[in-house]
């Protein structure tokens, strides 16, 4: 950012640093795999991606809950968030 803009923009905290992390974040959140981090954001390797942000990658356990959860709204008949036994929808 050029001196001056972020205070103009009200982000007069904000570094560009914290925006790759926010960038970063917002792809692992969405899914992306780690080489796509990886080469978006210039590393080198995978791994250095992995070491930098593994706090943000879905554990084992994560992604079971999640499957779980899928299952079960798939078997309860969940239609748009809620739940429901009826047959016609």
């Amino acid at each position: 950012m050029a001196r001056g803009t972020g205070e103009a923009a009200g982000c007069e905290d904000v570094r560009r640093h914290d925006l790759r992390h926010f960038y970063a974040s917002g792809l692992i959140a969405s899914g992306c795999d780690v080489v796509t981090v990886q080469r978006t954001l210039g590393h080198s390797t995978p791994s250095i991606t992995l070491h930098t942000y593994p706090h943000l990658w879905p554990s084992a356990e994560d992604r079971t809950r999640d499957a779980a959860a899928r299952t079960g709204a798939e078997v309860l008949g969940d239609v748009d968030g809620h739940l429901t036994n009826d047959e016609s929808s």
